[in-house]
Parts: C-alpha cells; structure tokens; sequence
C-alpha cells in the first residue's frame, strides 16, 4: 500500500487560485507562501493577515463536571474561567512531560472548546478518552474533520469583522461567542484568539461555508491592506512573541520520535515550568503531573529569548548556545527556534532552553561551524 495523501482542507482551491506555494504540513496540503513570507509577515503586523488554520483540530467537551475534569488534567485553572472566556493550557503525562498545549473556550459552564495542534489530534483524543470520568458526567466530541478554521489577525482585523460579518460578531481578545446571525448566513463559532501577537479571531465554520467567507473577508479586507498568509509568516509572528511550537519547542517522549539529531536525546522532553510559560499555569490546584513542576522550579533551565547584537548567520534549530566566544566555552544549552526578524530587519532571534543566563546577559551561538554569533538573552516578545 502507497503512503497515505496529504489531506486538502476546504480551501485548497483558493489557495491554488491566489498562486500560492503549497507544502505537506503535517499531513495537510497547505500554504507556506503566497508573495513572500517577509511581506506576508509584515502586513499583518501592519494591517491584516488572513490565514488558513484548518489543520487545528476541534474538541467539545460538555458535561455539569467538564471544568473541574479539564481542570484536574490540564495546568490551568479553569473553574476560574466565565463562560464567554478562552484560556490556554498544558496537558502533562504522569512524568509532567507536555503532551500538548491547548487553546480552550468556556461557551458555558458546561460546555468547552479546546483546539488541540494539528499533529497532535488524535493523540490528544486518545489521552482525554482515557481519562474521561467513568461515571458519564463528561463527554467529548471529535469535530476536527467538519470544521475550518480561518484566522484573522492585525491591527485592522476588528474593522473587518465588524464590516463582513457585523459588529456584534467583532470580539474582544480571548472572548468567545457563537457567531451572530448575519447578512453572509455564516454560522458557527468565533473566538478572540490568534498565533501572531496581534489582535484578531480565529473563526470556526462549517466546511462548505469557508470559501464563501474567504473571499468575503478578504474582499472586504482589501481596503484594510489585508494579504493571505502561509505558515512560513504564521511562524516567524509567533517566533517574535515567544510562543512555543508544538514538537518543535516541545515533544512529547510518547510518540517515540526522535527530535532534530543536532539536539541531545530527549532534550525537548520539557515541563510547563521549563517553558516559562507562566499565562497557562496555577499551582494552586492538583492536576496530572504537577510533581515535576514542582521539583522544576527550583532548576535553572529555562526556554528564553535571545537576540543576536552582532551580524552573522541567523540562529536555527539546534544551534548550540555557549557561555563564551573561546575554544574553552561551555555548552549552556540548544536553540529550539530560530530566525530573522522582519519586524527588526532581519536581526536574528531565537528561543533556546539554556542553564544558568538571565535577562541581560549575553551568550554566544555556534551559527555555524566556524561562526559563533553574540546574542543576548532578553524578554519576549521581540520588540524595536
């Protein structure tokens, strides 16, 4: 039997039409480019992007006990959240590695969203199945196949939601609402949220009705300087905010893969505390794999930022950091993400687990066999 094909989302079509240059991308036919990945960044910096994210899974959780079971498997604490709310989460196994990491909407009190990442789908249905209570109070919904997911993302994002799809549909940041009746008949689910730093929505929608509401937003959006972007640009944004990537920052050692061979065996075997990711976790409540964190937070490792003060080529996945620029220099860390900035003209950044370096100090990156490259360690997100 032949490999299996990559699938095509419900807007392969517009992308082919608008020339864009198609990758498999975790299975899925999907844009990496359309004009250039630098112009498609900078415009939704600037103004609005529009992105194809149908890759993304979808889970419905409902059930009177769905927040205190999210809360007891999850890092954050979402009995804390009101419905109306989005939230982020970690889910660890027994050992605190991270499975996943997770965007949920609190729809009501007894009903969440959760979009797991698009590789992760049906690993994370199989770990929440499991652990689902016996007593029937919590139930789950696979709506990923069904459901396309359009992002809307910039400055001029709330203008054109408000212009194509009407005001009441244009909501804050991480809130949550069914879409409001509307002129285009757009049905389904919207949700302050996005992968890019910047204000925006990410939109869910039936199948059949995604080509239809494309064309509307971007047709509305041309007078906002809106552009359709690929998952090379959806990158670089979320590399320039500091936000982690999904078997790229972190891996879980339960798919029995391999990390990139420049990096150590199970270096990106990580923790939440590790992360430094501090906006999806509360210690305050007991939750799968909360004695790692735990013994974690007294470790110095930690996933930080840096940005190269010198020229020379950009940082990129595995990358060593070293605490000098001598022969003698030790080994601090890897870098895990890394490229040139648009928004800072090409300055090199990278996020990079590293021992022993806090903001403000510098380090240095074997760039290449013969470069090593001064960067220093600072808090993200990237700013001029």
């Amino acid at each position: 039997m032949g490999e299996k094909k990559p699938v095509r989302t419900a807007l392969f079509e517009k992308h082919v039409q608008a020339g864009a240059n198609i990758v498999d991308f975790h299975g899925f036919e999907l844009p990496i480019w359309y004009s250039s990945i630098q112009e498609e960044h900078l415009s939704t910096r600037n103004s609005a992007g529009l992105f194809d994210v149908s890759h993304m899974g979808l889970f419905r959780f409902q059930g009177g006990d769905v927040l205190p079971w999210l809360e007891s498997v999850g890092t954050q604490e979402f009995l804390n959240f009101a419905s109306g709310r989005c939230g982020y989460t970690h889910f660890l196994d027994s050992d605190g590695n991270i499975i996943d990491d997770m965007i949920f909407a609190v729809k009501s009190q007894d009903e969440v969203f959760g979009v797991p990442n698009a590789s992760m789908v049906d690993v994370m249905w199989k770990w929440l199945t499991d652990l689902l209570p016996k007593d029937g109070s919590v139930s789950m919904e696979d709506m990923s196949s069904e459901t396309s997911i359009l992002a809307l993302q910039g400055p001029n994002s709330a203008e054109i939601i408000s212009q194509t799809l009407g005001e009441a549909n244009s909501v804050g940041r991480f809130r949550c609402q069914d879409i409001v009746s509307n002129e285009l008949g757009i049905t389904g689910w919207i949700q302050g949220t996005g992968y890019t730093g910047e204000r925006g929505v990410e939109i869910f929608v039936p199948n059949e009705q995604a080509p239809y509401l494309w064309s509307a937003l971007l047709d509305t959006g041309s007078d906002f300087g809106i552009v359709p972007v690929g998952l090379g640009a959806r990158d670089t944004l979320r590399l320039e905010m500091g936000y982690l990537l999904s078997g790229q920052d972190f891996l879980w050692p339960g798919l029995g893969i391999s990390p990139d061979p420049s990096l150590p065996v199970d270096f990106l075997a990580r923790d939440t505390v590790e992360t430094s990711v501090p906006f999806g976790l509360s210690m305050d409540h007991d939750f799968i794999g909360r004695d790692r964190l735990v013994s974690s937070m007294g470790k110095n490792e930690r996933w930080q930022a840096l940005i190269c003060t010198e020229r020379g080529p950009s940082p990129r996945l595995g990358h060593k950091v070293l605490d000098g620029e001598s022969e003698g220099s030790r080994i601090i860390g890897y870098v895990t993400s890394g490229a040139p900035s648009p928004s800072l003209g090409g300055t090199g950044i990278a996020m990079a687990y590293i021992s022993g370096k806090g903001v403000g100090d510098d380090v240095w990156i074997q760039a290449s066999q013969r470069r090593r490259v001064r960067a220093r360690v600072v808090l993200p997100p990237f700013k001029k």
